[in-house]
């Protein structure tokens, strides 16, 4: 165990010093390759290689990455947002209702924490300001609200976790719905409660002066829900794999672009180009992964961490308490594919030791991700919204702290009641 916490140490260190994180993951990996058995330790990589890449799991991410880049540079998702403001807004909170509302929806189609906040900060952000908003308020629920993106399907995060451990990707994301749902609901209910007893922090804002405005409104958000319902309602009922459906949504994406939006070539162009870089990164990430997980896999380590944890004679309950206390911990230290990939090929036999369902757990694995996305000192999505506002970095995290804590009544549900995340996949139509 001792040269494992010395790899460890190295991947926080290389990390530290500015490293990017796939070398920081690549490096401890041959290094420990190279500890355990010498140069001809490293023979195998080629295969690794290959076996990692060549993967139809994960041809899902490209096609995800790239329909969420069409309807974001056609205009489609400003006009979803734009349509849904005037439906949530009367609600107490107004504008912050809407922010919530629409990473929600855009998390849909999106897949990714960071580019939902980004996204929607930077349109709801300098309304909000102008608008007179409370800044911590309003920083809060945009990077809050960003994190649905990796928790409502589809997610990369969970295409990444069902290739690592072979659990059904179509399951990961349906399994994703109703805890989704839940805490974007909650999320609601906290910034209507605060609009009601301060409401100097939020405005009150007025709804669809019209049946006109009313169905306006209605027409502008149509199109988005087609999208959805089109790409996830194929899973649900069995008729497509996720990179099925993946491919029908960019399909999709193209057409209701084109008749609901603005797409041109220029636009095609540039999300494909966007596509290739967002891939090209995450991909390599999940190679390196993949270097990591061998190396401790010709170690034998997961079956000495087993063995090790098993020998603890832990309750099922003081495993989850271990758990929460690790990925608090690397929330606030390593970005979330690196939680995924550093720790899953590790945990995953400890799992089936424990006979915990793998599907529950990559969603209770899911929503820890999502704490380390708004957790000090490097969740990224404060970054990014605190670039967008241009306010104190102190002011988004003390506004996140609400939103930490509805996090965990979440993970303390899920826990008690797993039914939540896994009733939608134990009833779905040709998924075994």
């Amino acid at each position: 165990m001792l040269d494992l916490l010395i790899v460890f140490a190295v991947f926080l260190g290389v990390l530290a010093v500015g490293l990017s994180v796939p070398f920081a993951i690549a490096v401890p990996g041959v290094v420990y390759l190279l500890l355990h058995g010498g140069l001809p330790a490293l023979k195998g990589l080629g295969l690794v290689s290959w076996g990692s890449m060549n993967s139809f799991t994960l041809t899902a991410i490209p096609l995800f990455v790239l329909m969420a880049e069409l309807i974001q540079r056609s205009g489609l998702s400003h006009r979803t947002y734009v349509g849904l403001a005037k439906l949530v807004a009367p609600i107490p909170g107004g504008l912050l209702q809407t922010n919530i509302a629409s990473c929600a929806m855009f998390a849909a189609i999106n897949g990714s924490s960071v580019a939902t906040a980004a996204t929607i900060g930077s349109v709801a952000y300098p309304q909000l300001k102008k608008r007179g908003y409370n800044a911590k308020l309003s920083a809060g629920s945009l990077a809050a609200g960003g994190t649905l993106g990796i928790l409502i399907p589809p997610s990369l995060a969970m295409i990444v976790y069902g290739s690592f451990t072979d659990t059904s990707v179509a399951k990961l994301f349906m399994a994703g719905v109703i805890p989704g749902l839940m805490l974007t609901a909650f999320f609601m209910i906290y910034i209507a409660v605060h609009a009601m007893l301060k409401p100097q922090d939020a405005p009150r804002e007025k709804g669809p002066q019209s049946a006109a405005e009313f169905f306006q409104a209605i027409r502008e958000i149509i199109p988005f829900v087609l999208l959805i319902g089109g790409t996830m309602g194929t899973l649900y009922f069995g008729l497509a794999t996720p990179t099925e459906a993946a491919a029908l949504g960019c399909v999709l994406a193209i057409v209701i672009a084109g008749f609901a939006a603005d797409l041109s070539w220029t636009v095609m162009i540039d999300a494909l180009k966007a596509t290739t870089r967002s891939v090209g990164n995450l991909l390599f990430i999940i190679y390196t992964a993949y270097i990591f997980a061998y190396a401790i896999s010709v170690a034998g380590v997961g079956e000495d961490v087993t063995s090790w944890v098993v020998g603890l004679k832990l309750s099922r309950l003081e495993f989850f308490l271990a758990l929460f206390i690790l990925y608090t911990v690397l929330g606030c230290l390593v970005e979330s594919f690196g939680m995924i990939v550093i720790t899953v090929p590790l945990l995953y036999p400890v799992l089936l030791s424990y006979g915990i369902d793998p599907v529950w757990f990559g969603i209770i694995l899911v929503v820890f991700i999502e704490l380390g996305q708004i957790s000090p000192p490097i969740g990224i999505n404060l970054f990014v919204i605190q670039s967008i506002s241009r306010g104190k970095f102190s002011d988004v995290v003390m506004g996140t702290v609400p939103f930490h804590i509805l996090m965990f009544v979440l993970l303390i549900l899920l826990v008690i009641f797993p039914e939540i995340a896994l009733w939608l996949p134990n009833h779905m139509l040709g998924v075994k």
